[in-house]
């Protein structure tokens, strides 16, 4: 195998592996024969095409099946990513629950609600428990102090209302969709990926001072998370992005209605704009459609 030749298979890793098992061969072939003899490296028109190609590949494979069980499955992997986020700076006080937490998430990407339930409720309750400042099922040393990643306490800067919500709002999902059973529908492991950003309390948005702050890595996430919703709901006419997406601004208005109080103009953009791509991904599957249908 030659550099290009290896080379070019690493860009078709963007392509979803059943539509590489039966396009795969043929694609490579046509790259490689249009490469001049000399190349050792994809241009980078060529390389940028085979990402956007294989990322349309993967949403429309994703488009698959129920629009509402499968924008209830994303709404919960987003939710369950942002749980162990959470958790995540933590894990040397709460190994355990950090743990239980990763199982939780694994369970939600393979599709296995079913035993994603317990698993979530289980840190759910120990969760909600540590913001209340309580304690549940063992001793746990409160304020629970980070190891890595942030500098303030577990939950420092929320109440319990919202944790209690977030995980609320996954164990309904995780419930609608093993009570509708069905086929597991799996999630990319590219989820995992997002855990750091949304961890990190790196430079924040808000002023110092600010009694809530989020930090400059988890926007950027969350902005391109929803703005990926609208392109794959203009791609698809599906409107299984939106209902992810406004899962997850469910969470997240409850986290910003807890520190109403000291919200400033900051968080308002935030929200508005994460609110304004919600909306947009509900609508563009409609234009779309009257389109195709005209």
């Amino acid at each position: 195998m030659t550099h290009l030749e290896r080379r070019y298979r690493r860009f078709l890793r963007a392509y979803p592996r059943s539509y590489r098992s039966v396009h795969g061969d043929e694609l490579l072939d046509v790259l490689l024969e249009m490469a001049g003899p000399d190349r050792r490296v994809p241009e980078v028109r060529e390389a940028a095409g085979l990402v956007l190609g294989g990322l349309r590949e993967r949403l429309a494979d994703a488009a698959q099946g129920s629009a509402w069980a499968g924008g209830l499955h994303l709404g919960v992997t987003a939710l369950s990513v942002a749980h162990l986020a959470a958790l995540l700076p933590y894990a040397g006080s709460i190994p355990l629950w950090t743990a239980l937490s990763a199982l939780a998430l694994l369970a939600v990407l393979r599709g296995r609600m079913w035993p994603a339930l317990p698993l979530v409720l289980l840190t759910g309750a120990k969760a909600v428990t540590i913001a209340y400042g309580g304690q549940l099922f063992e001793q746990t040393l409160l304020p629970v102090d980070p190891g890595l990643l942030t500098d303030d306490a577990l939950f420092g800067m929320t109440g319990p209302a919202p944790v209690a919500t977030g995980y609320a709002l996954a164990l309904v999902g995780l419930l609608a969709l093993a009570v509708r059973g069905g086929p597991p529908r799996t999630r990319s492991w590219w989820w995992t990926a997002a855990i750091l950003p949304a961890a990190w309390a790196g430079p924040a948005w808000m002023a110092p001072g600010t009694s809530y702050v989020i930090s400059l890595s988890r926007v950027a996430l969350e902005l391109a998370l929803f703005g990926l919703a609208v392109y794959a709901g203009r791609l698809t006419c599906d409107l299984r992005w939106a209902l992810g997406a406004w899962l997850y601004l469910l969470a997240v208005s409850a986290t910003l209605a807890q520190n109403a109080e000291g919200l400033t103009r900051q968080h308002v953009a935030y929200w508005g704009l994460l609110a304004l791509l919600a909306v947009t991904a509900a609508l563009v599957p409609y234009g779309f459609r009257r389109r195709a249908l005209n």
